[in-house]
């Protein structure tokens, strides 16, 4: 589904991306983990194509098509769907009416007609029976007063919705409680098929008690230094990453 070859990504003059090599197939799960400023988030945003980032040298491939030199647009229409470490407050737009205008622009963009409104409120309320979601909560205006959790929920709420086939979830665990934790990863873990896939992106290993992974890379310093199964990131809950950092270093 995925398939990223030699990239290097920089911001600015700075390269934080080093050469990621990674390939993710539909109905995997991969979880992506490392310390701070290792590149994690950068490797998500260059993957949806966010304009911050430049991308100097390699691939990016969804289903065998290059996708380097797309929009965020035109990769969100591709199949890509990418949640935020801080999802942005919209006033006066609620949940709704921002979920009807994406869902409509992507349906667009495949040459379809726009979704009836009696389908629309249909796929709402299954979706939301789905996710233990408020009928309520769907009229308010998009994350604003909304809590850490509920902000994480409605991004579920989103994905569900939209039925992307990749999945980037950047720091879903940030700021979460124990109940909004385990809400959120039961919803991942409902939409999870053998169609789509999911890129976790966590420093914690508590989300992946929830969502387990069938990969687990550690990035560092620009690089995936080390991958391995799910035990993996019980070594690093355990270890920390300091050693990580002794073993890239005695290389």
């Amino acid at each position: 589904m995925l398939k990223i070859t030699n990239l290097h990504a920089t911001i600015g003059t700075k390269e934080i991306l080093k050469g990621i090599n990674l390939e993710v197939k539909a109905g995997e799960v991969h979880a992506i983990m490392g310390p701070n400023g290792a590149g994690k988030s950068t490797l998500a945003g260059v993957v949806a194509g966010k304009e911050d980032y430049e991308t100097t040298a390699g691939l990016i491939a969804l289903n065998n098509e290059d996708i380097s030199e797309m929009s965020p647009e035109e990769r969100a229409h591709k199949g890509i769907f990418l949640s935020f470490q801080y999802p942005v407050e919209i006033p006066g737009v609620t949940v709704t009416n921002f979920i009807k205008t994406a869902i409509n622009q992507s349906r667009k963009a495949q040459g379809l007609e726009e979704m009836s409104a009696k389908d629309l409120l249909q796929k709402i309320k299954e979706k939301a029976a789905l996710l233990e979601i408020d009928r309520k909560f769907l009229s308010r205006s998009l994350n604003e007063g909304f809590s850490g959790g509920e902000k994480k929920r409605n991004e579920i709420f989103q994905l569900a919705m939209l039925e992307p086939k990749l999945a980037i979830l950047d720091e879903t665990d940030s700021g979460l409680d124990i109940d909004a934790l385990r809400i959120v990863a039961n919803g991942v873990n409902k939409l999870k098929s053998k169609d789509n896939a999911v890129i976790i992106i966590t420093h914690y290993q508590r989300l992946l008690d929830y969502i387990v992974p069938d990969f687990v890379h550690v990035l560092y310093d620009g690089k995936i230094v080390k991958s391995g199964g799910k035990e993996l990131a019980h070594e690093l809950e355990a270890k920390g990453y300091d050693w990580i950092k002794k073993e890239v270093s005695s290389l």
